[in-house]
């Protein structure tokens, strides 16, 4: 099996794209009556993010502290620069990418946080797991029907994602794929990010 670019230590949650280079730290913090997830980050120049997705509990926002973040919110287009911010409301359909020629970093949150962290880490686990950049079905499958309450990738049209992906799961279930820990996005290997009061 790939080795796994994700480590948690006590006062953050790292992980790291083999194919990318995008670097996350995520932390939950406590804040008052609720907990948001702290989300810094960077991803080299000319690197894709995530692919079309959408929070269906959590706000997502970040500021951008060097670099220039391209980002597509519900169908429009848009650029932020340095000490300008991109946010991506619970329910809309998001991603973004590095559209500067500099290394892009951000510093952000989601808030009220739900399983985002728990997610990003076996997202991350999966697409380590490969040494191309397209997941493994029966991995990527398992993620997304386990968080499909919160998260939700926008691959293709939802019905025909949702079918394949269960018959994937199915056929990964029978075929033995989800024996054990020791594969990619595995529940308990993806504890999620430490809690720290503020």
């Amino acid at each position: 099996m790939a080795e796994i670019a994700a480590a948690a230590s006590t006062d953050a949650l790292r992980l790291e794209s083999r194919h990318s280079g995008e670097k996350l730290s995520l932390r939950r913090i406590r804040r008052g009556s609720e907990i948001w997830l702290e989300i810094r980050g960077s991803l080299p120049a000319g690197q894709p993010g995530p692919p079309l997705h959408r929070h269906h509990v959590e706000n997502e926002e970040g500021r951008v502290m060097a670099g220039t973040l391209g980002f597509v919110v519900d169908g429009q287009e848009g650029t932020a620069g340095t000490g300008q911010t991109g946010v991506f409301p619970r329910g809309s359909a998001h991603t973004w990418w590095n559209a500067g020629n500099d290394t892009l970093l951000f510093d952000g949150y989601a808030k009220p946080v739900a399983d985002l962290d728990r997610y990003l880490q076996a997202v991350f686990d999966v697409m380590n797991s490969t040494p191309s950049r397209r997941p493994p079905l029966f991995y990527i499958a398992h993620v997304a029907l386990r968080h499909k309450d919160t998260q939700e990738l926008l691959l293709m049209p939802p019905p025909l994602q949702t079918l394949l992906f269960r018959v994937a799961v199915a056929l990964g279930t029978l075929l033995g794929r989800y024996r054990g820990t020791d594969w990619p996005g595995c529940p308990a290997r993806c504890a999620g990010a430490p809690l720290v009061d503020e």
